[in-house]
């Protein structure tokens, strides 16, 4: 099976974070990360500084950027401001989210879920850049706990009709399990575009699920260097799964990821240094392990 793994961190692994990186170490990042082998990183953020304050001068990012090795380089927009400003650097891909419940929309866009599948909409269809659309809090909100499965699918299959390239089914704060993860990929699937995850490791299920991912369709997997990560809008939401675990896991059960873990170990150790403490992955701290 091909798959594609895209690290987040240098965007959802830093935006909620008490350390606060400069634009060319956040570049820096990135470019670590295209030369352990990552071909899809999702680099910066396009929203107020003020909001998010850890990406600001994500312009700053993409000018220190290459534009010729290969490796796709993304934007999260959230508006059509965001795209405007994305369109302007060399990003090659555009990711958009929202969520699927009404009151983390309202806190975490000033939105309506309607409303914001409205804006992803109009995204869609004013760039010619691949567009990557992630349905957020699709496992569960923690505000309103359960969500409608069918309500996840009717999302996931509009940001398919409306031209989205792939469609990212995100457990936002890290409370879903592979009994979720069964039924709405291979539901997300017959919308007729690729299907991701996005998972967090909050409650230790993340790696759980995303092998139940790849054993029903899913093919695009988000993961961020050193499980960092969380979302400032979500209480209690902990880090991503890490692109190093993620990767030591899928390697040894024969999924081809052309990454090389020793690599991005490297990669984790340097960011730890670079954020004052270790992180949360574990390969990186145990090291890796020919089997």
């Amino acid at each position: 099976m091909q798959i594609s793994v895209c690290d987040v961190g240098p965007r959802d692994g830093l935006q909620n974070d008490k350390v606060t990186l400069e634009p060319g170490v956040r570049a820096e990042l990135c470019t670590r990360l295209a030369a352990a082998g990552l071909k899809r990183i999702e680099a910066a953020s396009f929203v107020h500084p003020k909001l998010v304050p850890q990406m600001a001068g994500a312009e700053e990012v993409f000018a220190a950027l290459p534009s010729d090795d290969g490796v796709a380089y993304a934007s999260l927009v959230l508006n059509r401001k965001g795209l405007d400003r994305a369109a302007a650097t060399s990003t090659t891909e555009i990711h958009l989210a929202y969520p699927v419940t009404d009151t983390f929309a309202q806190r975490n866009q000033n939105t309506t879920v309607e409303e914001a599948a409205r804006t992803a909409e109009e995204i869609i269809g004013a760039t010619d850049l691949k567009v990557t659309a992630t349905i957020s809090v699709a496992f569960g909100c923690p505000f309103e706990g359960h969500v409608d499965p069918g309500i996840v699918i009717e999302h996931a299959h509009r940001m398919a009709a409306a031209g989205a390239d792939e469609v990212i089914l995100a457990d936002t704060i890290g409370v879903g399990v592979p009994r979720q993860v069964r039924e709405l990929v291979p539901r997300a699937l017959e919308g007729g575009k690729p299907v991701g995850l996005h998972m967090h490791n909050t409650r230790n299920t993340g790696y759980a699920n995303a092998i139940a991912g790849l054993e029903h369709g899913a093919t695009i997997f988000d993961a961020s260097v050193g499980g960092l990560g969380g979302c400032p809008f979500a209480p209690r939401a902990t880090g991503n799964i890490a692109t190093e675990d993620l990767i030591y896991l899928f390697e040894n059960e024969g999924v081809t990821t052309g990454i090389d873990l020793d690599a991005l170990i490297a990669v984790a150790e340097w960011l730890g240094g670079v954020m004052g403490r270790s992180l949360p992955g574990l390969v990186q701290r145990a090291g890796n392990f020919a089997l």
